[in-house]
């Protein structure tokens, strides 16, 4: 098994472990974005690499944790927020001495007509992640829950969703970000390869390559950076 898929290995933790939490260190963090930019996808995942599910949930057969409405489940969409607890161990995963935190994670709707819902939910939010679709980039309803979470000082991190899908832009996608967001999109990561050829990852802080060999595998290999991109994420 690869070394980075042992650290993630030891870095779970289970229901059965301790999970009383002190308040400073729980966090509620928000997933937002335009419909179909994968905010439910990335929950799903995010669920399972904290150990709180065992398997991948589908949007497109109705069996994700967060979808629980059958209005849901019929139609793909996220129609109201839902709130699902997982626990992180940062103290194994960074050397920090941090402990154990709880984090709430909060799938919101995408579609225009379930904003209130979406501001609802900033109000009480430590940070949110902000997913595009790496095709696309910034869309209509991304702006709206962008300006939202200005409105409630709300930190974000954003997510290029589907750059293994024919017309990703990665370059494009950061683009839009800065310029019809106005935000100073700073990538922490550059990708191996985009649509069919893409392969993994460069982590810009560890200077490191993370790949994988299909997209359902789960586990990553750490490697040196392809020579091709080393100037690139040396920038």
């Amino acid at each position: 098994m690869a070394e980075v898929a042992k650290k993630k290995a030891s870095i779970v933790m289970t229901a059965t472990e301790d999970r009383d939490v002190p308040l400073e260190k729980i966090r509620n963090i928000g997933i937002i974005a335009h419909i179909d930019a994968g905010k439910t996808t990335t929950t799903e995942r995010l669920l399972f690499e904290t150990g709180r599910t065992y398997k991948l949930g589908s949007v497109d057969e109705g069996t994700t944790v967060t979808d629980w409405m059958a209005q849901e489940r019929e139609r793909g969409i996220t129609i109201v927020s839902a709130a699902i607890t997982a626990f992180w161990d940062l103290k194994k995963a960074t050397s920090v001495e941090s402990g154990h935190y709880r984090i709430n994670l909060i799938d919101t709707p995408g579609h225009i007509d379930f904003t209130a819902e979406v501001e609802r939910s900033l109000r009480v939010l430590d940070g949110a992640v902000m997913v595009f679709d790496g095709r696309t980039g910034v869309e209509s309803q991304s702006e709206t829950v962008w300006r939202q979470a200005d409105k409630y000082n709300v930190p974000r991190i954003c997510v290029l969703n589907k750059l293994n899908l024919i017309g990703a832009d990665f370059e494009g996608s950061i683009k839009s970000v800065r310029e019809r967001l106005g935000a100073n999109a700073a990538p922490v990561i550059i990708p191996i390869g985009q649509e069919h050829e893409h392969r993994g990852v460069v982590d810009l802080i560890t200077m490191k390559a993370l790949t994988y060999k299909a997209v359902e595998d789960h586990n990553l290999t750490e490697e040196e950076i392809p020579s091709d991109l080393v100037e690139m994420a040396k920038k």
